[in-house]
């Protein structure tokens, strides 16, 4: 077990006794760590605030005492969960994990160690916004041309939907796209968005929860949202080749124009290593679902940890699930055969990423390569060793 888990044999019943609780998870009897610590995005980030919405109780709960440590590094708080393992758990994204399981970017020189998925902790919905009279009633109408789709330069990844991803699901290559649609460049989000109704663009790619957007939907005419057809297998496939993390989804949250389209979202979820303890991710499990009605409403993302909302991302989620947390829903009847399968595939899968990932810095020591992600010789080193491997994208 972790460093961070200080056993000391406290017991739940023990901390209902002492607190006077009788909600229904003390019943379960387990000795919870002492201290648990719990990393997330910083202070200004929904999963620092919804952590610190439910932290409180299962401390309550349990008589553990929780600290949450906002880490704005993606990288330092992956090493401190995987390699220094002095956080238990660690809020992240769902596609950052992909990452850093394929060394991609900067964690190409960091150390490859295995992680699972403990819950699903909140998601964000994106989509591509018109506004309320545009005569764009489909996605498709941006492949007969002539539309304007605004490209949002200040982020390398809405570049890359816009130019990429939206191209491959409609059946344009993006070099297609640079002919037949007009790309109007934004520098910021708010101008990204606002730019539909401003008449400065056709089509831009939002998050319904944003502010802005709900100013844009008090406009006049206010804003539609086109749908993505989740039956277009095709398609999906062709905008996963470049956003491979995408969930394909209903948006449930947001503006109201946007509610009940069919859309996508980008997911956080609780990460812990490989290493954790059976026991420890069952019991969280347990309690993450058990207790989920007592701290729901601390936090607007803390809505979007039920075990409806997880088994739901399952469907398509594509990195491995730890062992305790399957073991619990097996118990409640939320894991079946078929999850066995392709959750066996994602483990195979990453243990693949890590192993061939371990020998190609193996060897860079070994021919005395500067093992560093800015390095060309180690980064073209590290893709002969990998080259035969699948990136994770979503399960359609």
């Amino acid at each position: 077990m972790n460093k961070f888990l200080m056993s000391a044999k406290v017991a739940v019943a023990s901390a209902a006794l002492a607190t006077g609780l009788s909600h229904g998870v003390e019943a379960q009897e387990y000795d919870w760590p002492r201290l648990m610590v719990i990393a997330t995005p910083g202070t200004s980030t929904g999963s620092f605030a919804s952590t610190n919405g439910w932290g409180p109780i299962f401390q309550q709960e349990t008589g553990t005492t929780v600290r949450i440590v906002p880490e704005d590094s993606e990288l330092m708080r992956n090493r401190r969960l995987t390699e220094r393992e002095d956080v238990a758990i660690a809020s992240v994204s769902a596609a950052e994990m992909a990452s850093q399981t394929e060394g991609v970017g900067g964690y190409a020189s960091a150390r490859a160690i295995p992680q699972r998925i403990l819950w699903h902790h909140n998601d964000t919905p994106w989509g591509f916004v018109v506004a309320g009279d545009s005569e764009i009633k489909s996605l498709e109408d941006i492949g007969k041309g002539g539309v304007r789709v605004t490209e949002g330069v200040f982020s390398p990844a809405i570049v890359s939907v816009v130019t990429e991803a939206l191209p491959g699901f409609i059946g344009l290559t993006p070099e297609e796209a640079q002919e037949q649609i007009e790309y109007v460049p934004a520098s910021s989000y708010g101008e990204n968005c606002r730019s539909v109704v401003e008449g400065k663009s056709d089509v831009a790619y939002c998050s319904p929860i944003s502010s802005v957007l709900s100013e844009m939907e008090g406009a006049p005419g206010s804003i539609r949202w086109l749908p993505m057809d989740p039956a277009n297998k095709e398609g999906w496939s062709r905008f996963l080749n470049f956003r491979g993390m995408t969930i394909p989804s209903t948006i449930s949250m947001g503006v109201k124009t946007a509610n009940g389209v069919d859309s996508m979202t980008s997911n956080f979820v609780y990460a812990v290593p490989v290493t954790a303890d059976v026991d420890f991710a069952y019991n969280m499990a347990k309690w993450l679902h058990q207790s989920y009605d007592a701290y729901k409403g601390t936090h607007a993302l803390a809505s979007r940890m039920s075990v409806e909302l997880f088994r739901s991302y399952l469907n398509a989620n594509p990195i491995p699930v730890h062992e305790g947390t399957v073991k619990y829903l097996r118990e409640i009847g939320q894991w079946s055969d078929e999850d066995d399968a392709w959750n066996s595939a994602a483990i195979k899968q990453m243990d693949a990423w890590v192993e061939a990932r371990q020998a190609g810095m193996k060897a860079a020591m070994e021919q005395g390569i500067e093992i560093n992600f800015e390095n060309e010789e180690f980064l073209n080193l590290m893709a002969e060793h990998t080259k035969d491997l699948q990136p994770f994208r979503s399960r359609l």
